[in-house]
C-alpha cells in the first residue's frame, strides 16, 4: 500500500476516532461516565461510523495513488 498525505491523514483520523469509541465504551461500562451518559453515547454513536468511513477513504486514496 502506498502512503500518501491524503491516505495518511484519513488513517490518522480513523485511529483517533477508534480510540474515542473504545474510550466511550469503557466510560459507559463503568456506570458513571465523566462527561455524562448522553454526551458519551453521542461520541460513541458518531465515532464508530466515522472511523469506518475514514478507513475506507484512506484505502481508496492509497489505491488511487498506485
Amino acid at each position: 500500500m502506498v502512503a500518501t498525505p491524503k491516505s495518511s491523514l484519513f488513517l490518522g483520523i480513523c485511529c483517533i476516532l477508534a480510540i474515542a469509541a473504545t474510550g466511550s465504551v469503557f466510560e459507559l461500562s463503568s456506570g458513571v461516565p465523566q462527561l455524562g451518559t448522553g454526551v458519551t453515547t453521542a461520541i460513541l454513536v458518531l465515532s464508530v461510523p466515522s472511523s469506518i468511513l475514514c478507513f475506507f477513504w484512506a484505502v481508496r486514496a492509497a489505491r488511487e495513488a498506485m
